[in-house]
């Protein structure tokens, strides 16, 4: 008999942290899944394997070469049996209430395709210990203009879709590497599905510099560079194309101000002041950090190196 929920982990360079995801899936006061995991390629495969043994009865693994996490999630959900989806990155935890919540609100909401939830970021983050709501909230009802705009921001390993939905939708874009979430998230809203949130805090979103969430100019990048191929599909509208491309002046400003805070750090002050010269909106904070750097950079450097977790934070650019 299928089960109702199949999980899909892709593990890339997974060996330290996916014993600890498989742990939080077999601790979950709902029961009726499986568990499917993708090796992309990983060169640390004997690690990885090791790691799979103590859980090797109880999950189906697939191994295929590095063809990115979009390819190896794909990868994943054909070969899943479930009506409904769970997708988990290999850094991230799930509460053990997390599926029995979710698949919950699916069962009594047949008309939603998709639910996602919020999670604590820990790790490699200033934002460690906060809620991903905090600081990128969802705020509405998530429609394509709320998910260009960013006033819904979705955490992949909160989400639970409906097979079909996803299916129906194409799965991940295996084309891009990175940023192929954001991208489907877009393209689901753009085909009609309803997606809805639970401000429940079911996850733990792990955050590891070396990791598939990256840096703050990474995620701007991934950002920019999705909504740039998304504005480019024939069949988007007008008012898409417009919010998309207001979206990305805004991105470009975030953009130059995170890559001149970073010369800064470097002490790279003219690099920093052309990037902060850069953004089209200048508000006062912004020019008075300009005025700083021209009259004592040195002590704005140390002043930021000390107060860099307070500072130096910037609001999620994807979901």
């Amino acid at each position: 008999m299928a089960p109702q929920v199949s999980v899909v982990i892709p593990a890339y360079r997974a060996s330290r942290d996916i014993a600890d995801a498989l742990c939080s899936v077999f601790e979950q006061t709902f029961t009726d899944f499986e568990v499917i995991v993708v090796n992309d390629g990983s060169p640390d495969a004997a690690e990885l394997d090791a790691a799979l043994l103590p859980y090797a009865s109880r999950i189906a693994c697939i191994t295929q070469r590095n063809l990115g996490a979009g390819a190896a999630r794909n990868a994943g959900i054909r070969r899943a049996r479930g009506s409904l989806v769970a997708l988990l990155d290999a850094d991230d935890r799930w509460s053990p209430g997390f599926l029995r919540c979710q698949v919950e609100y699916l069962d009594a909401h047949p008309e939603c395709g998709l639910v996602y939830c919020d999670a604590r970021v820990t790790g490699d983050s200033a934002l460690a210990g906060r809620r991903f709501m905090e600081t990128a909230p969802s705020s509405g009802e998530v429609t394509l203009g709320g998910l260009i705009a960013q006033r819904c921001n979705i955490v992949l390993s909160t989400v639970v879709v409906r097979r079909d939905v996803i299916e129906n939708a194409g799965l991940f874009d295996e084309t891009l590497r990175r940023g192929q979430d954001f991208e489907l998230w877009l393209r689901l809203a753009q085909c009609g599905a309803v997606i809805r949130y639970q401000r429940k805090v079911l996850a733990e979103r792990r955050v590891r510099v070396d990791g598939l969430s990256g840096d703050s100019i990474a995620e701007l990048q991934r950002a920019i560079a999705v909504l740039e191929r998304f504005g480019r599909r024939p069949d988007l509208d007008a008012r898409s194309r417009t919010a998309i491309r207001g979206r990305l002046l805004a991105l470009a400003d975030r953009l130059e101000i995170e890559q001149g805070k970073r010369r800064l750090l470097e002490g790279n002050y003219a690099a920093a002041r052309f990037h902060l010269s850069a953004p089209r909106r200048q508000p006062f904070k912004l020019r008075l950090a300009r005025l700083a750097l021209r009259l004592a950079p040195g002590l704005v450097r140390r002043c930021c190196l000390r107060l860099r977790p307070a500072v130096w934070h910037v609001r999620p650019a994807t979901s």
